[in-house]
């Protein structure tokens, strides 16, 4: 649902604002990305203020998204639903 809406691609144009929840350093050493790279918990906002989705991404010191390279949705607001990754227990 992520890739299909295109949240990502959105959240480049003035579409969705980026809001940083948390930003933390050192990325875990499990993750295996460079030195400095951050670990984000980022929201897109549209216009109008409603939160339409959470993701989290490793920022790489030279501004590549490290991983697959794309952000990892974790809550997602798609066609009036909420949808939220739950961590396995």
């Amino acid at each position: 649902m992520f890739n299909d809406g295109n949240y990502w691609q959105r959240a480049q144009t003035p579409e969705f604002r980026q809001n940083i929840l948390k930003d933390g350093h050192p990325s875990p050493p499990l993750a295996d990305e460079p030195f400095c790279t951050r670990s984000q918990i980022i929201a897109y906002v549209d216009r109008y203020g409603n939160q339409v989705a959470i993701v989290h991404q490793y920022l790489r010191p030279d501004q590549t998204i490290g991983a697959s390279g794309r952000p990892d949705p974790k809550e997602l607001l798609y066609n009036l639903e909420l949808y939220v990754v739950m961590d396995p227990e």
